[in-house]
C-alpha cells in the first residue's frame, strides 16, 4: 500500500512517499542495509558537533531476547502492532555537552534530525520507519540499563511493508486513514507571530 503526501507544492518524492505504517512483513532487514541506516543518522548535523544521539537496536531474527525486551517498553496499544517489525530501536539524546558539561537543550531536536536522515536512508531502501512517543522511557533506562547520562526520547518500528490484514479490524482502519497535515498558513509566519508568510 502507497499513502503519497497530498502536497501542495511539488517536494522530494522521498519525502512524498514517506509514512509510518502499522503493517509490516516478516522479513528480516539485511545488517547491511540497518549499516546504512545508522550511517545516515551518523551524518545528520547538530550543536557544536555534539552528536548527542545514541541508538539501542534489537532484531528480531538474531536477537530475540533484546527485541523482546524493548518491546515490553513499548505501550501495549503500540505492542500490538510493533511485534511483527523486524527491527525495534530507541533513540537515545545525551543531555549534556561533552566540551562543557552544561545542559544541551538542543539534543531531542538533534536527535530528531538523526531520526529523520535515517528514515529518508529507510525510505530510499524500501524500508518504513514508525516513530512512537508511546513508550516508557523509566522502564527501558532499566531493562537497558541507560546512564543518567542519556534520555530515552523515541521508540523506532523498522521493517517492509506488510499485509493489511495482519493487523487487527481497528488498526486496519487506522491504516487506510487518510494523511493530513496543518496548512501552510498556520506554520510559516513573515517575522511576527500569526503574519502568515505570503506563498504563491
Amino acid at each position: 500500500m502507497e499513502k503519497l503526501a497530498p502536497a501542495h507544492y511539488p517536494i522530494q518524492d522521498l519525502i512524498q512517499r514517506r509514512w509510518s505504517p502499522l503493517a509490516f512483513r516478516d522479513r528480516p532487514i539485511p545488517m547491511t542495509d540497518l549499516a546504512r541506516l545508522l550511517e545516515a543518522a551518523r551524518w545528520s548535523p547538530s550543536s557544536y558537533n555534539e552528536q548527542p544521539w545514541v541508538f539501542l537496536v534489537a532484531e528480531k531474527y538474531i536477537n530475540p531476547t533484546g527485541f523482546n525486551k524493548l518491546l515490553s517498553c513499548l505501550v501495549e496499544a503500540n505492542q500490538v502492532w510493533a511485534a511483527r517489525a523486524p527491527v525495534l530501536m530507541i533513540g537515545l539524546a545525551k543531555n549534556h555537552f561533552a566540551h562543557n558539561n552544561t545542559v544541551n537543550r538542543h539534543a531531542f531536536y538533534d536527535l530528531g534530525a538523526a531520526v529523520a536522515y535515517l528514515t529518508l536512508q529507510a525510505m530510499d531502501l524500501g524500508i518504513y520507519v514508525h516513530q512512537m512517543a508511546g513508550f516508557d522511557p523509566v522502564k527501558t533506562r532499566e531493562v537497558a540499563q541507560v546512564p543518567s547520562s542519556h534520555e530515552p526520547v523515541v521508540a523506532i518500528a523498522l521493517g517492509y511493508y506488510g499485509e493489511l490484514s495482519s493487523l487487527p479490524p481497528n488498526y486496519q482502519e487506522r491504516e487506510r486513514g487518510p494523511r493530513n497535515r496543518n496548512p501552510l498558513k498556520d506554520i510559516a509566519f513573515r517575522d511576527t507571530w500569526g503574519d502568515s508568510f505570503p506563498l504563491p
